[in-house]
């Protein structure tokens, strides 16, 4: 085999195996499923709700986004635009 199809075969590899991690991976574990009521009800419905799960660095709900270049995870939003979260946001004190 020639080195350029060594590489060539390498490539597609490492393109394989990438796309799986992105399929599968991300933020979080399986999906919620089926989605509650609640979450339903405030959720913008331009989103996909069919792929949501809770990111753990945060508590908040992310949404399976799948682009034109690839597939992510983007922060679940309600009707106004804020991110929909299972706990509330840390308060932060000012430093003295």
């Amino acid at each position: 085999m020639t080195r350029t199809g060594l590489m060539l075969a390498a490539a597609a590899f490492a393109l394989a195996a990438c796309d799986e991690t992105t399929q599968s991976g991300g933020a979080g574990g399986p999906f919620i499923s089926p989605l509650p009521d609640n979450i339903l009800a405030m959720a913008d419905p331009k989103q996909d709700l069919n792929a949501v799960k809770v990111d753990p660095v945060d508590g908040c709900l992310v949404y399976r986004h799948v682009g034109p270049v690839e597939t992510t995870f983007l922060p679940l939003r309600n009707r106004e635009g804020r991110p929909i979260c299972t706990r509330p946001a840390a308060e932060t004190t000012p430093a003295t």
